[in-house]
């Protein structure tokens, strides 16, 4: 049986800068080993209401946790941003967490990529211009004054010169074939959002073999299932979205149209919902039993004091030593924010006033 270490899904889409930085804290409180952030122009839907600028939250979590691995889940360095810019921006997080950052990247959705008036390329070309961008972002990371004159990017004499002493790790998102055959020979891991272990398999005799996998789970804890699954239903239905609408559609109102017929039985089907551990046990095991041995979980909705709860009390100690960082129990928890006299980390429907995060004493 495979080692397990479980992380967290830091959702920039329902949290706003400061709350992504105090639940940093508290996943690293709670013992996970890593967490995922994405990294989004845009929500899915308005109703989720944020998507603050991921590198100047990861250099507030840099300041504020010490031991928690942070990846982006994932950058798509191709449209939006030019890959000398995501390497810059990456090497200096990577500095500002010494062994602690990698780099996610993927080939991105037209939700956020459109924004720049570049149009949207065929899927193909997509996967075409990721390859390229990862020998841009590796010849950067060398630290020496380079050019680069390729297909679909140009680098004019630039050199980095804020470098972290070991390069970050790219991690490469694939749901089919060609992705995947290009994690498994350029990447230093891979992610997805389903245990397909035949995905893995087209990873592996790529040159993916020995590196690690990680995928993503979701999850909404609660007391109360039939409350977890109306939440589900309506922050994230996109877990039940069918076909490539998911990186086609370029507003959030064309994804809250998509969704429309999307029943709640349905993303129910997708969702682990509610506070039965074994559920959530079993849906951790089938990941691993795929072969993704880093299982990053995304607790849907406000309550994320209760998830971290639930995880530390009731799933990690079943899952034993394969948990948590470095295979290592959860710690003892330090008060919640509520026990400390703070706001806990929730937040009203978008258009209504948000409660403050305090910010983290040092």
């Amino acid at each position: 049986m495979s080692t397990l270490e479980l992380g967290y899904k830091l959702s920039s889409e329902e949290f706003d800068a400061r709350e992504l930085v105090e639940l940093a804290v508290r996943a690293e409180e709670t013992g996970f080993g890593f967490a995922l952030i994405s990294d989004h122009f845009h929500p899915w839907i308005d109703r989720q209401g944020h998507s603050p600028f991921v590198w100047a939250v990861l250099g507030a979590i840099a300041r504020a946790t010490s031991a928690l691995r942070v990846g982006t889940a994932v950058t798509c360095p191709t449209m939006r941003v030019h890959p000398a810019i995501v390497a810059q921006a990456a090497a200096t997080t990577a500095a500002l967490m010494p062994g602690r950052f990698f780099l996610g990247v993927g080939t991105g959705e037209n939700l956020n990529e459109h924004v720049v008036g570049r149009g949207w390329p065929a899927a193909d070309q997509r996967v075409e211009m990721l390859e390229e961008t990862i020998e841009v972002l590796r010849l950067l990371w060398g630290g020496k004054l380079e050019t680069h004159r390729g297909k679909h990017f140009t680098v004019e004499n630039a050199r980095l010169y804020s470098l972290p002493e070991t390069p970050p790790e790219i991690m490469v998102a694939a749901s089919k074939p060609g992705a995947a055959r290009l994690a498994g020979r350029l990447g230093d891991a891979l992610i997805s959002v389903a245990p397909d272990r035949e995905l893995k398999r087209t990873f592996e005799k790529a040159g993916g073999r020995g590196k690690p996998a990680y995928i993503e789970i979701t999850v909404c804890v609660d007391d109360d299932e039939a409350r977890a699954r109306k939440t589900a239903h309506e922050i994230w239905s996109l877990a039940a979205l069918p076909g490539t609408l998911m990186t086609e559609l370029a507003l959030p109102s064309d994804y809250e149209a998509a969704f429309e017929p999307i029943s709640e039985d349905a993303v129910a089907e997708q969702v682990v919902c509610g506070a039965d551990p074994e559920k959530h046990v079993a849906k951790i095991e089938e990941a691993r039993d795929a072969g993704f041995e880093h299982v990053c979980v995304h607790q849907v909705g406000p309550d994320q004091e209760r998830f971290f709860a639930f995880y530390a009390s009731e799933v990690m100690p079943r899952l034993g030593r394969a948990s948590g960082r470095g295979g290592a129990e959860a710690r003892p928890r330090k008060p919640m924010r509520a026990e400390r006299g703070e706001q806990p980390v929730r937040r009203q429907a978008a258009g209504a006033a948000q409660r403050a995060v305090p910010r983290r004493g040092r």
